[in-house]
């Protein structure tokens, strides 16, 4: 991985530790999480909207085989290291981490963020890890969605264009 980017690319070890960090430092530590497949403007705009509820933004990536597990096996389009690659590559994002299990809270669980957010095709009342953020004082919030914006209408139109 690149040099620069490869700084915001964190184990869960590193996570907990610069998670600490933040919080001593007083920061507001912002999670969200997603498969981000192909990085696009509905992407970027709701990642610029999750960092203005926080300080820093934590990105949880969903790993190949989980995207695979979700998505289906054409999918994902772009491995885990190039999706994190791009994300590290974006401002508002200050660190990422890729777990492999189809949902990220035993990573929410281990984060302990102050603020975990989702898009606005989820409810709050649905969104993982929801619970235990509330429990341990944060917030939760379910973001505006972009409407047309989507990794599937990307591969819808590619597939159309050939």
């Amino acid at each position: 991985m690149y040099l620069r980017l490869s700084s915001k690319y964190k184990t869960i070890d590193e996570l907990q530790k610069l998670k600490l960090e933040w919080n001593d430092e007083g920061l507001k530590c912002v999670f969200t999480n997603g498969c981000f497949d192909i990085l696009h403007e509905g992407h970027v705009r709701y990642l610029e909207e999750a960092r203005l509820l926080g300080d820093k933004l934590i990105v949880g990536i969903n790993g190949d085989q989980s995207v695979r597990r979700l998505k289906g096996p054409t999918r994902p389009i772009n491995f885990q290291q190039s999706r994190a690659i791009v994300l590290s590559a974006l401002q508002s994002v200050d660190a990422v981490i890729i777990f492999e299990e189809d949902t990220p809270e035993n990573l929410i669980q281990k984060i302990n963020p102050e603020v975990l957010v989702k898009g606005g095709d989820w409810k709050v009342d649905q969104i993982v890890g929801a619970d235990h953020v509330l429990n341990m004082g944060g917030q939760v919030f379910s973001l505006t969605f972009h409407q047309g914006f989507s990794t599937s209408l990307i591969v819808q139109k590619m597939k159309s264009e050939k």
